[in-house]
């Protein structure tokens, strides 16, 4: 499997990583290792996880990733695994997570603390990227920053990246970093898919300019552009079926973003452009999201062996401009399904 290297780095990964987020609760720790075989067999080197998965986030299964991960980390030589894990943002705001009792934040005690327990349960001294799981504009960055540009001195992190950012967040970000000669986000982790294509309007112009890597996730939106909703009878234990049918207001209201007549619209025509093509829509969906030149690593998710087939097969595929053009094409007809 080919390979990029991570914002300005000394690191490279593989152009596909390997997601864990359902481990530990719809995926058993079995089937987890299993797919963990399948991707390293793969040729994929690149790993990622936070303290806060499973998802959803419940308070019955949290930490229980890491754990799983570490297990199977046992079995290889450290040196070969590329491992990317998260800290929490901070738990006033869209909503608490079952972590420190809700009370998480990006101050130096939650990142020490959290550091801690993510090395203590993956059974390792050190993780290659360490990355902000969502932000916290108005806490400010330089503490943040400040801090794990320690755990990087104390040999505990390699690099530094965010997730869930904005435009402005990063540039603050590299602002801080700069005046303070502190460490740098060296990547941002971001839902992009043909169905959401926010990133390309502002924040893949910073990445290509302060070469930023971006590590996408979610290349299937969720699931959905598998073409599983697409049938008269959605299956009954998908993702955002599931969803649709929870008292939770924000599972509700991700569910409706994930699916609806602009998702469903979209990749119905995808499915068309997938097959012309000779491939599965989710092939298709895996490649295209790759074949951005400030992306390193998309990030695949599965729980099931038989689930990461597909996938798979878009490691060495460059889609040609002709499908690329068509691709254009639903977006402009159907721009921002997701909003």
């Amino acid at each position: 499997m080919k390979k990029r290297r991570l914002g300005k780095t000394g690191m490279v990964v593989s152009e596909i990583c390997m997601g864990t987020m359902t481990f530990g609760s719809s995926c058993d720790e079995k089937e987890a290792h299993r797919i963990l075989d399948k991707a390293f067999d793969s040729g994929i080197d690149f790993y990622d996880t936070a303290e806060i998965y499973p998802v959803p986030p419940e308070a019955e299964y949290v930490h229980a990733t890491e754990k799983i991960f570490g297990n199977w980390l046992k079995t290889k030589k450290r040196e070969s695994i590329l491992i990317a894990t998260k800290v929490c943002g901070p738990g006033h705001g869209w909503f608490s997570p079952p972590v420190r009792e809700g009370k998480t934040a990006l101050d130096r005690r939650n990142i020490k603390v959290a550091i801690e327990g993510s090395l203590r349960r993956l059974g390792t001294d050190y993780v290659d990227l360490y990355q902000t799981h969502w932000p916290d504009h108005d806490f400010g960055y330089e503490e943040t920053l400040d801090a794990l540009t320690e755990l990087i001195d104390e040999g505990k992190v390699r690099y530094i990246g965010s997730s869930n950012e904005t435009a402005w967040g990063t540039m603050k970000s590299l602002e801080v970093s700069h005046t303070n000669k502190l460490a740098r986000y060296e990547s941002i982790q971001n839902n992009f898919s043909i169905l959401n294509r926010r990133f390309e309007d502002a924040l893949s112009d910073i990445c290509r300019r302060e070469q930023i890597s971006l590590l996408p996730y979610s290349p299937l939106a969720g699931g959905v552009l598998t073409g599983k909703y697409n049938g008269p009878n959605p299956p009954e234990n998908a993702r955002f079926t599931r969803y649709a049918k929870l008292p939770t207001e924000r599972q509700r209201r991700m569910a409706n973003r994930f699916l609806n007549e602009g998702t469903i619209a979209s990749t119905k025509e995808l499915i068309e452009i997938a097959k012309e093509a000779g491939m599965s829509v989710t092939t298709l969906a895996v490649a295209w999201s790759k074949q951005h030149d400030y992306v390193a690593s998309t990030i695949i998710g599965a729980n099931t062996v038989e689930q990461l087939e597909d996938s798979l097969k878009a490691a060495d595929l460059i889609l040609t401009e002709g499908v690329l053009k068509k691709i254009d094409e639903v977006s402009k007809k159907i721009p921002y399904p997701m909003g």
